[in-house]
Protein backbone atom coordinates (compact mmCIF):
# COMPACT_ATOMS: atom_id res chain seq x y z
CA UNK A 1 0.00 0.00 0.00
CA UNK A 2 1.41 3.34 -0.99
CA UNK A 3 1.61 5.68 1.71
CA UNK A 4 0.01 8.98 1.18
CA UNK A 5 1.94 12.47 1.28
CA UNK A 6 1.00 14.70 3.64
CA UNK A 7 0.15 18.33 3.01
CA UNK A 8 0.30 21.20 5.17
CA UNK A 9 -2.31 23.18 4.82
CA UNK A 10 -1.54 26.73 3.32
CA UNK A 11 2.05 26.16 2.27
CA UNK A 12 2.52 26.38 -1.42
CA UNK A 13 5.04 23.66 -2.95
CA UNK A 14 8.73 24.80 -3.00
CA UNK A 15 9.84 25.72 -6.31
CA UNK A 16 13.03 24.57 -7.83
CA UNK A 17 15.57 27.28 -7.19
CA UNK A 18 17.41 28.72 -10.25
CA UNK A 19 21.39 28.63 -11.00
CA UNK A 20 21.73 32.91 -12.43
CA UNK A 21 25.65 32.85 -13.62
CA UNK A 22 28.10 36.10 -13.41
CA UNK A 23 29.44 36.35 -16.99
CA UNK A 24 31.51 39.70 -15.15
CA UNK A 25 31.19 42.64 -13.86
CA UNK A 26 32.90 46.47 -13.76
CA UNK A 27 33.22 49.12 -11.44
CA UNK A 28 29.19 50.51 -11.90
CA UNK A 29 27.68 47.21 -13.43
CA UNK A 30 27.11 43.29 -14.02
CA UNK A 31 26.42 41.11 -16.73
CA UNK A 32 24.32 37.93 -15.89
CA UNK A 33 24.14 34.87 -17.88
CA UNK A 34 20.33 33.52 -17.64
CA UNK A 35 16.61 33.88 -19.25
CA UNK A 36 15.04 36.59 -17.65
CA UNK A 37 12.07 34.50 -16.40
CA UNK A 38 14.31 32.89 -14.73
CA UNK A 39 16.90 35.62 -13.02
CA UNK A 40 13.13 36.91 -12.32
CA UNK A 41 12.04 33.88 -10.14
CA UNK A 42 15.67 33.77 -8.65
CA UNK A 43 16.65 35.68 -5.99
CA UNK A 44 19.86 37.92 -8.31
CA UNK A 45 17.08 40.72 -8.50
CA UNK A 46 15.91 40.96 -5.20
CA UNK A 47 18.05 43.64 -3.79
CA UNK A 48 17.04 46.24 -7.18
CA UNK A 49 13.37 45.25 -6.81
CA UNK A 50 11.48 48.96 -6.38
CA UNK A 51 15.38 50.72 -7.31
CA UNK A 52 15.59 50.15 -11.31
CA UNK A 53 15.11 54.04 -12.63
CA UNK A 54 15.23 52.66 -16.56
CA UNK A 55 14.59 49.52 -17.89
CA UNK A 56 15.62 49.82 -21.60
CA UNK A 57 15.97 47.01 -23.92
CA UNK A 58 15.18 45.75 -27.04
CA UNK A 59 13.27 42.13 -27.14
CA UNK A 60 13.72 39.67 -29.69
CA UNK A 61 11.59 41.10 -32.25
CA UNK A 62 8.05 39.18 -33.09
CA UNK A 63 9.62 37.88 -36.42
CA UNK A 64 7.46 34.73 -38.21
CA UNK A 65 10.71 32.91 -38.04
CA UNK A 66 12.83 31.63 -35.23
CA UNK A 67 16.07 33.49 -35.07
CA UNK A 68 19.27 31.97 -33.47
CA UNK A 69 19.25 35.07 -30.45
CA UNK A 70 15.88 32.62 -29.15
CA UNK A 71 12.28 34.71 -30.22
CA UNK A 72 9.33 33.52 -30.06
CA UNK A 73 6.90 33.91 -32.29
CA UNK A 74 3.01 34.38 -33.06
CA UNK A 75 0.68 34.36 -30.54
CA UNK A 76 3.00 32.98 -28.22
CA UNK A 77 4.92 36.20 -28.19
CA UNK A 78 2.46 37.82 -27.34
CA UNK A 79 1.50 35.84 -24.45
CA UNK A 80 5.43 36.00 -23.38
CA UNK A 81 6.20 39.63 -23.24
CA UNK A 82 3.05 40.15 -21.49
CA UNK A 83 3.67 37.68 -18.98
CA UNK A 84 7.04 39.67 -18.06
CA UNK A 85 5.09 43.32 -17.59
CA UNK A 86 3.99 42.79 -13.64
CA UNK A 87 7.62 41.15 -13.06
CA UNK A 88 8.93 44.03 -14.57
CA UNK A 89 7.03 46.57 -13.02
CA UNK A 90 7.63 45.63 -10.18
CA UNK A 91 11.67 46.28 -10.27
CA UNK A 92 11.06 50.28 -11.64
CA UNK A 93 11.76 52.70 -9.16
CA UNK A 94 8.27 55.16 -8.32
CA UNK A 95 9.54 57.71 -11.44
CA UNK A 96 11.24 55.16 -13.27
CA UNK A 97 10.47 54.13 -17.09
CA UNK A 98 10.62 51.53 -19.45
CA UNK A 99 11.71 52.02 -22.73
CA UNK A 100 11.12 48.83 -25.38
CA UNK A 101 12.95 48.86 -29.05
CA UNK A 102 10.02 46.91 -31.42
CA UNK A 103 10.58 46.16 -34.76
CA UNK A 104 8.22 45.35 -37.46
CA UNK A 105 7.08 42.01 -38.73
CA UNK A 106 5.46 40.40 -41.78
CA UNK A 107 2.65 37.86 -42.36
CA UNK A 108 4.43 35.07 -43.50
CA UNK A 109 3.91 34.10 -47.58
CA UNK A 110 2.27 37.94 -48.59
CA UNK A 111 3.49 41.15 -48.33
CA UNK A 112 1.15 41.93 -45.40
CA UNK A 113 2.24 43.71 -42.18
CA UNK A 114 1.47 41.54 -38.90
CA UNK A 115 0.11 43.62 -36.30
CA UNK A 116 1.61 41.36 -33.13
CA UNK A 117 3.80 43.82 -32.30
CA UNK A 118 1.74 46.63 -31.73
CA UNK A 119 -0.84 44.00 -30.08
CA UNK A 120 1.87 42.56 -27.78
CA UNK A 121 2.74 46.36 -26.67
CA UNK A 122 -1.02 46.88 -25.80
CA UNK A 123 -1.04 43.50 -23.76
CA UNK A 124 2.29 44.51 -22.44
CA UNK A 125 1.03 47.93 -20.95
CA UNK A 126 -2.30 46.61 -19.88
CA UNK A 127 -0.69 43.47 -17.97
CA UNK A 128 2.16 46.22 -16.02
CA UNK A 129 -0.42 48.93 -15.72
CA UNK A 130 1.75 51.28 -17.28
CA UNK A 131 1.15 54.97 -18.55
CA UNK A 132 2.54 55.40 -22.61
CA UNK A 133 4.59 58.13 -22.12
CA UNK A 134 5.27 58.91 -25.86
CA UNK A 135 5.76 56.92 -29.35
CA UNK A 136 9.57 57.54 -31.07
CA UNK A 137 10.12 56.29 -34.47
CA UNK A 138 13.85 54.69 -34.85
CA UNK A 139 14.41 55.79 -38.25
CA UNK A 140 17.79 53.61 -39.46
CA UNK A 141 18.53 54.44 -43.74
CA UNK A 142 21.71 52.35 -43.59
CA UNK A 143 18.81 48.70 -42.79
CA UNK A 144 19.22 45.95 -45.80
CA UNK A 145 15.94 46.35 -47.67
CA UNK A 146 13.09 44.22 -45.70
CA UNK A 147 10.89 42.36 -46.46
CA UNK A 148 13.21 41.48 -49.59
CA UNK A 149 10.66 38.89 -51.43
CA UNK A 150 8.02 42.13 -51.51
CA UNK A 151 10.84 44.62 -51.83
CA UNK A 152 13.58 43.23 -53.63
CA UNK A 153 12.06 40.59 -55.82
CA UNK A 154 8.26 41.77 -56.37
CA UNK A 155 9.27 45.29 -55.91
CA UNK A 156 5.56 45.79 -54.41
CA UNK A 157 5.97 47.31 -50.66
CA UNK A 158 8.39 50.27 -49.63
CA UNK A 159 12.08 49.44 -47.77
CA UNK A 160 10.86 49.08 -44.20
CA UNK A 161 13.92 51.31 -42.56
CA UNK A 162 12.59 51.91 -38.69
CA UNK A 163 11.43 50.59 -35.70
CA UNK A 164 9.13 51.57 -32.76
CA UNK A 165 10.43 52.89 -29.75
CA UNK A 166 8.05 52.86 -26.94
CA UNK A 167 8.16 54.67 -23.80
CA UNK A 168 6.25 53.66 -20.42
CA UNK A 169 6.06 54.31 -16.86
CA UNK A 170 4.57 53.60 -13.65
CA UNK A 171 3.29 57.12 -13.16
CA UNK A 172 2.36 59.79 -15.49
CA UNK A 173 5.03 62.52 -14.53
CA UNK A 174 8.37 59.85 -14.37
CA UNK A 175 11.60 60.80 -14.15
CA UNK A 176 12.62 62.83 -17.72
CA UNK A 177 14.28 66.26 -18.19
CA UNK A 178 14.23 67.16 -22.39
CA UNK A 179 17.32 69.65 -21.04
CA UNK A 180 19.82 67.09 -20.83
CA UNK A 181 19.34 65.85 -24.34
CA UNK A 182 18.90 69.01 -26.45
CA UNK A 183 20.67 69.30 -30.18
CA UNK A 184 22.45 72.05 -31.91
CA UNK A 185 20.32 74.75 -33.40
CA UNK A 186 19.60 75.02 -36.84
CA UNK A 187 21.29 77.86 -38.60
CA UNK A 188 18.02 79.22 -38.69
CA UNK A 189 17.55 79.65 -35.41
CA UNK A 190 21.07 80.23 -34.52
CA UNK A 191 20.87 83.71 -36.93
CA UNK A 192 17.16 84.13 -35.14
CA UNK A 193 18.68 84.51 -31.54
CA UNK A 194 21.84 86.68 -33.27
CA UNK A 195 19.20 89.36 -34.81
CA UNK A 196 16.70 89.13 -31.99
CA UNK A 197 13.83 89.59 -34.95
CA UNK A 198 11.02 87.20 -36.64
CA UNK A 199 8.02 87.39 -37.80
CA UNK A 200 5.55 87.49 -35.02
CA UNK A 201 1.72 87.60 -34.49
CA UNK A 202 -1.17 85.51 -35.72
CA UNK A 203 -0.62 81.87 -37.74
CA UNK A 204 -3.26 80.79 -40.42
CA UNK A 205 -4.00 77.99 -37.81
CA UNK A 206 -4.91 80.18 -35.27
CA UNK A 207 -1.99 80.13 -32.93
CA UNK A 208 -0.72 83.47 -31.72
CA UNK A 209 3.61 83.44 -31.84
CA UNK A 210 4.55 86.28 -28.90
CA UNK A 211 6.90 89.21 -29.60
CA UNK A 212 9.55 87.35 -27.97
CA UNK A 213 9.06 83.68 -27.42
CA UNK A 214 11.59 82.52 -29.73
CA UNK A 215 14.83 85.09 -28.33
CA UNK A 216 15.79 83.01 -25.46
CA UNK A 217 18.93 81.29 -26.28
CA UNK A 218 18.06 77.39 -24.40
CA UNK A 219 21.00 75.85 -25.26
CA UNK A 220 19.93 73.93 -27.72
CA UNK A 221 17.23 73.02 -29.87
CA UNK A 222 14.09 70.47 -28.06
CA UNK A 223 14.75 66.64 -29.86
CA UNK A 224 12.08 65.32 -31.36
CA UNK A 225 10.60 62.15 -31.36
CA UNK A 226 11.96 60.41 -34.43
CA UNK A 227 15.45 59.54 -34.19
CA UNK A 228 17.64 58.92 -37.10
CA UNK A 229 20.62 56.12 -37.42
CA UNK A 230 22.73 56.83 -39.68
CA UNK A 231 25.40 59.52 -41.28
CA UNK A 232 23.97 60.91 -44.67
CA UNK A 233 21.43 63.49 -43.06
CA UNK A 234 21.12 65.16 -46.65
CA UNK A 235 17.46 64.01 -47.36
CA UNK A 236 16.20 64.56 -43.78
CA UNK A 237 15.51 67.61 -41.70
CA UNK A 238 18.70 68.65 -39.59
CA UNK A 239 16.58 68.61 -36.15
CA UNK A 240 16.38 64.83 -36.27
CA UNK A 241 18.73 62.78 -34.07
CA UNK A 242 21.42 61.01 -35.93
CA UNK A 243 23.25 58.01 -34.14
CA UNK A 244 26.40 56.68 -35.87
CA UNK A 245 28.61 53.30 -35.04
CA UNK A 246 31.22 54.22 -32.86
CA UNK A 247 34.46 52.71 -31.73
CA UNK A 248 32.84 50.27 -28.51
CA UNK A 249 31.12 48.19 -31.31
CA UNK A 250 34.61 47.99 -33.17
CA UNK A 251 36.30 46.64 -30.40
CA UNK A 252 33.40 44.14 -29.07
CA UNK A 253 33.47 42.82 -33.04
CA UNK A 254 37.44 42.09 -32.19
CA UNK A 255 37.35 40.87 -29.04
CA UNK A 256 34.86 38.31 -30.19
CA UNK A 257 36.79 37.46 -32.91
CA UNK A 258 39.98 37.10 -31.15
CA UNK A 259 38.68 34.67 -28.36
CA UNK A 260 36.50 32.61 -30.81
CA UNK A 261 33.08 34.11 -29.98
CA UNK A 262 30.07 34.59 -32.19
CA UNK A 263 28.79 38.07 -32.68
CA UNK A 264 25.10 38.95 -31.65
CA UNK A 265 23.14 39.32 -34.98
CA UNK A 266 21.10 41.67 -34.01
CA UNK A 267 22.91 44.78 -31.73
CA UNK A 268 21.40 47.72 -30.81
CA UNK A 269 22.87 50.99 -31.49
CA UNK A 270 24.81 52.63 -28.90
CA UNK A 271 23.16 55.99 -29.77
CA UNK A 272 19.92 55.16 -28.94
CA UNK A 273 20.53 53.89 -26.10
CA UNK A 274 22.49 56.69 -24.80
CA UNK A 275 19.63 59.05 -25.79
CA UNK A 276 17.32 57.17 -23.47
CA UNK A 277 19.59 56.73 -20.44
CA UNK A 278 20.64 60.57 -20.36
CA UNK A 279 16.97 61.72 -20.55
CA UNK A 280 14.90 59.55 -17.96
CA UNK A 281 18.36 59.38 -15.79
CA UNK A 282 21.11 60.96 -13.75
CA UNK A 283 24.28 60.17 -13.01
CA UNK A 284 24.20 57.17 -10.18
CA UNK A 285 21.21 55.99 -11.37
CA UNK A 286 20.14 52.28 -12.13
CA UNK A 287 19.88 50.65 -15.37
CA UNK A 288 18.16 47.43 -16.25
CA UNK A 289 18.38 45.28 -19.68
CA UNK A 290 16.26 42.19 -19.49
CA UNK A 291 17.68 41.14 -23.02
CA UNK A 292 21.55 41.99 -23.23
CA UNK A 293 22.41 40.74 -26.28
CA UNK A 294 26.04 42.16 -26.60
CA UNK A 295 25.41 44.66 -23.54
CA UNK A 296 24.87 47.60 -25.43
CA UNK A 297 22.95 49.50 -23.20
CA UNK A 298 25.81 48.29 -20.34
CA UNK A 299 28.03 50.04 -22.04
CA UNK A 300 26.26 53.34 -22.36
CA UNK A 301 25.24 53.18 -18.81
CA UNK A 302 28.70 52.93 -17.72
CA UNK A 303 30.36 55.53 -19.79
CA UNK A 304 27.51 57.54 -18.66
CA UNK A 305 28.33 56.66 -14.86
CA UNK A 306 24.68 54.85 -14.36
CA UNK A 307 24.67 51.83 -12.53
CA UNK A 308 23.41 48.70 -14.51
CA UNK A 309 22.72 45.11 -14.74
CA UNK A 310 22.32 43.29 -18.23
CA UNK A 311 20.65 39.96 -18.56
CA UNK A 312 21.13 37.62 -21.40
CA UNK A 313 20.44 34.06 -21.96
CA UNK A 314 23.07 32.90 -23.93
CA UNK A 315 26.27 32.49 -21.99
CA UNK A 316 28.30 33.44 -25.60
CA UNK A 317 26.87 36.18 -26.14
CA UNK A 318 26.78 37.39 -22.74
CA UNK A 319 30.82 36.63 -22.39
CA UNK A 320 31.15 38.34 -26.11
CA UNK A 321 29.97 41.47 -24.67
CA UNK A 322 32.67 42.24 -21.99
CA UNK A 323 35.19 43.30 -25.50
CA UNK A 324 33.08 46.23 -24.94
CA UNK A 325 34.56 47.07 -21.99
CA UNK A 326 38.01 46.11 -22.56
CA UNK A 327 40.65 49.20 -22.35
CA UNK A 328 38.39 51.44 -20.66
CA UNK A 329 40.38 53.35 -18.17
CA UNK A 330 37.26 54.10 -16.48
CA UNK A 331 35.95 50.67 -15.91
CA UNK A 332 37.64 47.82 -14.05
CA UNK A 333 36.15 44.81 -15.56
CA UNK A 334 36.64 41.69 -14.10
CA UNK A 335 35.98 38.31 -15.95
CA UNK A 336 34.86 35.81 -13.29
CA UNK A 337 34.42 33.23 -16.70
CA UNK A 338 30.90 33.14 -16.53
CA UNK A 339 30.73 30.02 -14.39
CA UNK A 340 30.14 30.90 -11.10
CA UNK A 341 26.58 31.16 -9.65
CA UNK A 342 25.66 34.70 -8.01
CA UNK A 343 21.75 33.39 -6.96
CA UNK A 344 19.75 30.32 -6.85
Amino acid sequence: MKKKKTVVKGLAPKKKRIAVKEAYRTRNGRMLVARIEDALESSALNDVRGKVDLIFTSPPFPLVRKKRYGNETGEQYLRWLESLAPRLRDLLAPNGSIVIEIGNSWEPGVPVMSTLGLEALLAFKRAGKLHLCQHVICHNPARLPSPAQWVNVKRERLKDSFTNVWWMSRKEHPNADNRRVLLPYSGHMKSLLKSQKYNAGVRPSGHVISKKGFLTDHGGAIAPNVIRIGEDDALLPESLLQFSGTSADLKYRQYCKDNGLELHPARMQMGLASFFIEFLTKPGDLVLDPFGGSNTTGYAAEMLNRKWISVEASEEYALGSKGRFEGEKETKSKSLGGRRNVAA
